[in-house]
């Protein structure tokens, strides 16, 4: 690879990975023909929580778009420079660098002042009243939401907007439940992560709803327990820790609120299962994977043609399992909902079950006849959450 493009490529790589890419275009055709491309412009888009770059090949009668990952588009832009196009301009929200090749292929790089700024769909988000805010945020600094002087990242606006509809889900919960008279609340966040959710959890509760608020983030990994004990001592968060170690590892007792979200196939059950025995206020889960119950389905009849394909018999185990998630938590005392967190646009892991613990006891008789229902009706011999009561 010529040293030019590896420099120039080097600088989108670091342009992209820090939020600050705006666009890259190419430019001055190699080649004399009419009909062949023009242009190419280059822009950071998320297909499913996931960053790419999008290309847009310029004809004289027609666009074709493709999207790359980084590795690809490196690849891509090496193939295109020097051969295809003699004029490449990158610009960022820190500067602008032009590379251009004369056509003996002779490259010449240039950096300039910035001349654009990041989209207005960054900046709306930045402005915008939210439950948690860019300004003065030290943990979306050290988490990479928000970037050098104070701006959100491009690359991070979804999860800022996720970030913010979690704590408005989790507002309304503690509105709507005993919650919202105590002032001291013990909770647990299992399979905290990178921790977005878990440090924006103890922020809101502490700073804007004043509470004096214990929250714990379990997780498995050690390196992701690490970072984030660091994140909360930087901050001066005294009663945010993390704790590494899975669901079944977290030690039992009384607890106000249990969060567990996209644990992973019966991990989900585990939660609903500690939180419940707990005696937990509310019981928040957002399932990943439903494995158990898929195996389990054994479907006849006029209802065999929907389990006939691989892609609808992992749909209808979704729906069997969520739905007798819900009646479990219903049969334990809950009122139960079942509705989807963010839009379909950010992830499909989207659906999130929420146990509410219900002042008036309903009668649990109800809800095991319309589990054993559900059951019956798929061929379901054993339902793991279900088995965890008779242990």
């Amino acid at each position: 690879m010529d040293e030019h493009i590896g420099k120039f490529t080097g600088e989108l790589k670091w342009a992209f990975g820090s939020g600050f890419f705006i666009k890259l275009t190419l430019g001055k055709p190699v080649s004399d023909d009419e009909d062949g491309v023009q242009r190419v412009v280059i822009r950071a888009v998320e297909i499913r929580e996931e960053k790419k770059l999008s290309f847009v090949y310029k004809y004289p009668t027609k666009h074709i778009t493709k999207n790359y990952s980084l590795q690809e588009a490196v690849a891509e832009l090496t193939a295109l420079l020097g051969d295809v196009f003699l004029n490449a301009v990158l610009f960022t929200a820190a500067k602008d660098m032009r590379l251009s090749f004369n056509r003996k292929k002779k490259a010449n790089i240039r950096y300039g002042k910035p001349t654009c700024t990041l989209p207005d769909t960054a900046a709306h988000d930045a402005r915008k009243e939210r439950f948690i805010s860019i300004d003065d945020n030290q943990y979306l600094k050290d988490l990479g939401v928000v970037i050098e002087g104070g701006q959100l990242s491009y690359a991070m606006r979804s999860k800022f907007k996720q970030i913010n509809r979690y704590i408005e889900t989790i507002d309304a919960l503690i509105t709507s439940s005993g919650l919202k008279e105590k002032e001291k609340l013990e909770i647990a966040d299992m399979g905290s992560g990178k921790g977005y959710l878990t440090f924006a959890l103890y922020d809101y509760l502490t700073h804007t709803l004043k509470k004096e608020a214990h929250v714990t983030g379990v997780e498995m990994r050690e390196e992701l327990v690490i970072i984030c004990s660091g994140i909360a001592t930087k901050c001066g968060f005294e009663n945010l820790d993390f704790h590494q170690g899975d669901i079944a590892s977290y030690p039992k007792g009384k607890m106000d609120m249990l969060i567990a979200l996209h644990a992973c196939d019966t991990a989900t059950d585990d939660a609903i299962y500690q939180g419940i025995t707990s005696d937990a206020d509310v019981i928040i889960t957002a399932p990943c994977c439903h494995r158990q119950i898929r195996k389990e389905l054994n479907v006849t009849d006029g209802l065999a043609s929907i389990v006939a394909h691989g892609i609808l018999e992992e749909r209808q185990a979704e729906l069997v399992t969520d739905t007798l998630r819900g009646l479990v938590l219903e049969a334990h005392g809950y009122k139960t909902r079942i509705f989807e967190f963010i839009t379909d646009e950010h992830t499909h892991k989207n659906v999130m079950i929420v146990g509410v613990k219900n002042a008036a006891k309903k009668d649990a008789v109800a809800s095991l006849e319309k589990i054993a229902a559900v059951k019956k009706l798929f061929g379901i011999e054993n339902f793991y959450l279900e088995s965890l009561f008779v242990r």
